[in-house]
């Protein structure tokens, strides 16, 4: 009985500090989203050329940062304060909030699963996922 008490309290322990603080750890999360979203904007305003090795390694990255985002424990309750630029509307409507989360991740993972062989499929999935992107942070970021 001692040791499925002390497991069960080192689990506990080990999923607190892995998400110590939910607001760093979702900002990072966000971070992460820039850069790649980034180095794909000019392949899809036709500013640099498209290399489909290219725009697959980087949708590839962003749908494994775009999987790790779990709106539940990076937006618990009471994380709402503090140096964060989330909404308050977050928590207000989490079920939207989570729905436009799913539609990301599933526009990200549909864009890895079926690589744009070209420009004009590319700047399609980029759109939609680019479009993700702007309908959340026009309803749940604090400007």
């Amino acid at each position: 009985m001692k040791k499925i008490v002390l497991a069960a309290s080192l689990l506990v322990a080990a999923a607190t500090a892995a998400y110590a603080d939910p607001i760093a750890d979702r900002q990072a999360l966000m971070k992460s989203f820039g850069p790649i979203m980034g180095s794909l904007a000019p392949v899809a305003k036709g500013e640099k050329p498209f290399d489909a090795a290219e725009v697959l390694a980087a949708l590839t990255k962003l749908n494994e940062q775009a999987q790790k985002f779990d709106v539940p424990t990076l937006f618990p309750e009471g994380s709402n304060t503090g140096d964060t630029k989330a909404s308050p509307k977050i928590w207000e409507d989490l079920a939207d909030f989570q729905a436009k989360d799913d539609k990301f991740k599933a526009d990200v993972a549909a864009a890895v699963s079926a690589p744009p062989a070209d420009l004009a499929t590319f700047q399609t999935q980029f759109a939609a996922i680019g479009g993700n992107c702007g309908a959340c942070h026009q309803a749940y970021r604090l400007r």
